[in-house]
């Protein structure tokens, strides 16, 4: 992983993905619950590689909105279907403290409970130019 590449940025990378997902499909904005992610997000959202990196993971340039509340995270088995099981990372607050709880709650249950306060907002996908294709051969 590169300088540059620390887990939290894979993950807000993998979000996104997922986020972009879940919008195709027509459903409601994915809740960020993890206060580790989000700080990434804050912190990216300062960087002239924004929009670069939303565009390479989202093919477009997702906003930070308010989006205030609590419950079942409904993009997890989407998530899941993607990348696997949700790391540690995911359980972890801004200030590194790790809940236990939560996340053996989620290896028990398939399922994430939360809070948040925010969402990605999609923005015009229009004016946005679209992430490339790659083809494996």
């Amino acid at each position: 992983m590169s300088p540059t590449q620390t887990s939290e940025r894979v993950e807000l990378g993998k979000f996104f993905e997922a986020s972009a997902r879940e919008f195709e499909a027509g459903r409601a904005a994915p809740e960020m619950f993890s206060t580790a992610v989000d700080a990434a997000w804050h912190r990216l959202m300062q960087t002239p590689g924004y929009a670069e990196f939303s565009i390479r993971h989202a093919g477009r340039v997702y906003g930070h909105v308010s989006n205030c509340g609590a419950g079942r995270i409904s993009w997890v088995c989407t998530y899941e279907e993607m990348f696997g099981p949700l790391p540690d990372i995911w359980f972890t607050g801004a200030d590194g403290k790790f809940d236990r709880e939560a996340s053996a709650r989620y290896q028990e249950t398939g399922e994430v409970w939360g809070e948040w306060n925010c969402s990605p907002a999609p923005g015009d996908p229009e004016a946005t130019p679209k992430r490339r294709k790659v083809t494996v051969r």
